[in-house]
């Protein structure tokens, strides 16, 4: 009978024979509607948008083969075609995964290379812009799933998003420097995505020659590797790297050989033969392979991550990234793509809930003069270069005050400059030399401030309005494992609706503000005027942000590390 599903998969077999491959394929049976791709025929569905509208849905689309076996640790192989119909209503499993938003996490799985893609018309009469979400969660959790990242915000302003899974902690990013284990598989596992985008989003009534890259934390220090990888160019016009940058500490393997010698003794095996090590590492259950508490060295912060992005030897690879990082955002930048970047105004809440017991943070703060050294001093710079820099921030921050829970703000203050804010700030320099950047400070508050309450220790967020790390999440995204339903007449909403207008915009035009429809006019950065904006319940243009903080730490690392300054440049 019309309409069963014995009828709509004569159809398709039908459809796949008489048309060429990569032909958009638009056929709606109820809520089902069908798409051809590169490796075969899509159907996903249409589905109601509660903020007005509608829009397609397709989830779990294979983007590579499982990294499975043999593929453990190597880069992704391209996706073995399928025959007839493949549903794409569900998501795949997401990689596997200690996540701390979701103890509970059940469907985690090696084989997680899958992406999604939400659009608003398959069959648009101009093609529309596309915005490709990389997740956070610090190289060790998350996922593309809708948990946290629905599309129901930033759709309404009629762009396609797209968001994927990438492979994780060791599972991703295990380096030995070698040609089996050569580092950076979970890099390499978004560069397949997006070379997947290219090549099929047309097929979704996206634009390939308008992509956007966005991502936060950890996604935004993906984002910002994106901008100077070999294996990158040409795959997008734009990105916005949201609180996260090369230039930060953490979104840079430091000796990570190192941890991978120092993990196989933590799970029993003390061999440091790099062959020996892949076969040990390459049979480990992936529970042993996540949720790392690793202490490399003594002095090692306890905020750091312990597997992020290498620079890789070469073994005749298609490399990911490889060479002085700093030197790459000086003379590798992708030159055309417009850039948004900056920082929420209280970074480091979530630094200090994810380091360790407050007690023990501040018994380190109070013990170790070294605490105070920036990590990337503590990393290249001398142990007397190490003291003399922590003598001198601990002196601007805290005068001659005793570390303590009195004065926990001023130590937040400092760790977010640490983990975030200078690195952010940094990568905007270094970037307005070659393309067009716009910086903002993100400074809203509401009860969609998630991410302070759930991820604040205690008394840290009390009676204050904090802006976390991660609180520009809710005003993009419907965020639903934190969140309740908002109300379209609220505040609330007007807040959400005038950041996703800033963000597709962005992504439309490569200006936030094209018109004056958003009655304010925000200004690129440059490094003579260092104009951004402040995106709080008003639209505020200012010019350079927390000057005297950064103009300190510019000074530090013009005397300690000359190469991570920009003064006198």
């Amino acid at each position: 009978m019309p309409g069963s599903a014995s009828h709509i998969a004569a159809i398709s077999i039908i459809i796949i024979i008489i048309l060429p491959r990569c032909t958009l394929v638009n056929i709606s049976v109820g809520t089902m509607v069908q798409v051809r791709v590169s490796d075969g025929v899509l159907e996903g569905e249409q589905v109601q948008n509660e903020f007005g509208g509608s829009f397609y849905r397709f989830r779990g689309i294979p983007y590579a083969q499982p990294p499975l076996g043999d593929l453990r640790f190597k880069a992704p192989q391209p996706i073995k075609p399928w025959q007839g119909v493949r549903q794409a209503k569900q998501f795949g499993p997401v990689c596997y995964q200690f996540n701390p938003t979701n103890p509970g996490l059940s469907n985690m799985s090696e084989d997680c290379l899958y992406v999604n893609v939400y659009t608003p018309d398959v069959k648009p009469q101009t093609p529309l812009p596309v915005m490709v979400w990389i997740h956070g969660g610090g190289y060790v959790w998350g996922s593309g799933n809708d948990d946290l990242y629905g599309p129901e915000f930033l759709i309404r302003h009629n762009v396609v998003l797209v968001t994927f899974n990438y492979r994780l902690e060791v599972l991703g990013f295990l380096c030995l420097d070698t040609a089996d284990v050569p580092g950076n598989a979970g890099m390499k596992d978004q560069v397949a995505a997006l070379r997947w985008v290219k090549r099929n989003i047309a097929n979704f009534g996206g634009n390939p020659d308008n992509i956007t890259i966005f991502g936060e934390s950890a996604g935004a220090g993906s984002v910002s590797h994106h901008l100077i990888s070999p294996m990158s160019k040409g795959l997008f016009n734009r990105a916005i790297p949201q609180s996260g940058a090369t230039t930060c500490f953490w979104a840079t393997a430091f000796e990570p050989k190192e941890k991978a010698i120092l993990l196989a003794k933590q799970l029993g095996f003390h061999s440091e033969d790099e062959k020996e090590l892949y076969e040990f590492f390459k049979k480990q259950p992936c529970e042993n392979l996540v949720n790392l508490k690793l202490q490399v060295t003594t002095s090692q912060k306890s905020y750091e991550i312990h597997f992020s992005i290498a620079n890789e030897k070469d073994f005749g690879q298609e490399r990911f990234f490889y060479g002085d990082y700093v030197d790459a955002m000086k003379n590798n930048l992708q030159e055309g793509v417009d850039i948004m970047t900056g920082y929420t105004k209280d970074e480091c809440t979530i630094s200090i809930s994810i380091g360790g017991p407050l007690e023990d943070i501040l018994a380190k703060a109070q013990r170790y003069r070294e605490f105070f050294a920036p990590k990337l001093i503590q990393n290249y710079g001398t142990i007397t270069d190490q003291l003399e820099a922590a003598r001198k921030l601990q002196k601007f921050y805290f005068k001659n005050e005793r570390v303590s829970k009195d004065n926990i703000d001023t130590l937040m203050k400092y760790i977010s400059v640490d983990m975030f804010v200078h690195g952010v700030m940094l990568a905007a320099k270094f970037y307005s030399r070659k393309n067009k950047v716009y910086f903002y400070k993100f400074n809203c508050y509401s009860e969609r401030n998630v991410f302070t309450d759930a991820f604040c220790v205690g008394h840290l967020n009390e009676g204050r309005e904090v802006v976390s790390h991660a609180d520009d999440l809710a005003y993009l995204f419907p965020v639903k494992l934190f969140t309740q339903k908002v109300d379209k007449t609220s505040d609330t909403f007007k807040l959400i609706d005038r950041v996703t207008k800033l963000w597709t915009n962005f992504a439309k035009y490569g200006n936030p503000t094209p018109d004056d429809s958003l009655g304010v006019k925000w200004l690129p950065y440059t490094l003579a005027a260092q104009d951004y904006m402040d995106i709080g319940d008003k639209l505020i243009p200012g010019n350079s942000p927390d000057q005297e903080e950064l103009d300190f730490w510019e000074s530090i690392f013009q005397q300690y590390l000359p190469k991570f300054s920009m003064l006198n440049k």
